[in-house]
């Protein structure tokens, strides 16, 4: 699967291309077949297996399940820290199959939790955020949860969407957004916060929001 990467002008600083390339091809191994142009290459899943829904565990171990219609709130969110040649290197997993991904506030809460430790870890040199579900990165925030929603409440919730992207866009070291699949709304927003996204060529983005004349307001 063929993918391109841009970078957000001045967001890497110093980092020199060649070690932005580097630390993007290392997001090859996180999906079935992703590749870079040029010589960068990587071992290939097989799509039975990525179709439904198992991924390599931590540090090359037996294989897991990657998503669920009964994904528990703790699993929302997976944390994930590469090891040998990918030392440094931490993944943050979106894994609300049954939810499109969308942000609620459980969703909200574990990547805030996860950026405030990661921001403060000397040892983590890169972050990526992807999806366990294959075919959507982040549908936005979650419309259902809203509707149940105060008018009250509706405010704060936004706000810490905001809060949340903002961490992500200020975090110390480079952020790669690696986007399968729909990137919608917060979603877009989510990956816009990152210095560089690595898109699938059946990726499709949109802040679909500004159809009904609506601001984004998450980042």
């Amino acid at each position: 699967m063929a993918v391109a990467a841009s970078a957000a002008p001045g967001a890497l600083g110093t980092l020199q291309a060649s070690r932005a390339r580097l630390v993007a091809a290392c997001c090859a191994r996180l999906g079935p077949r992703w590749r870079l142009p040029g010589s960068w290459t990587c071992p290939r899943v097989d799509s039975t297996i990525w179709a439904r829904g198992w991924t390599p565990a931590a540090g090359g171990a037996a294989w897991q399940r990657g998503y669920s219609a009964e994904v528990k709130t703790e699993d929302e969110l997976r944390v994930r820290y590469l090891e040998e040649e990918n030392r440094g290197i931490v993944v943050l997993g979106i894994n609300r199959a049954y939810a499109k991904n969308s942000l609620s506030k459980n969703l909200i809460k574990m990547l805030s939790k996860a950026v405030d430790a990661l921001k403060s870890d000397k040892k983590v040199r890169t972050i990526i955020v992807r999806s366990e579900v294959p075919g959507i990165f982040c549908a936005g925030a979650d419309l259902k949860e809203r509707a149940k929603m105060s008018s009250s409440e509706v405010g704060p919730f936004v706000s810490k969407i905001r809060a949340m992207i903002n961490e992500i866009a200020n975090l110390p070291v480079p952020t790669i957004a690696a986007i399968d699949g729909l990137a919608l709304g917060g979603g877009l927003e989510l990956a816009l916060a990152c210095d560089i996204r690595v898109a699938a060529s059946s990726a499709k983005m949109g802040l679909v929001e500004t159809k009904l004349a609506i601001i984004p307001g998450g980042g």
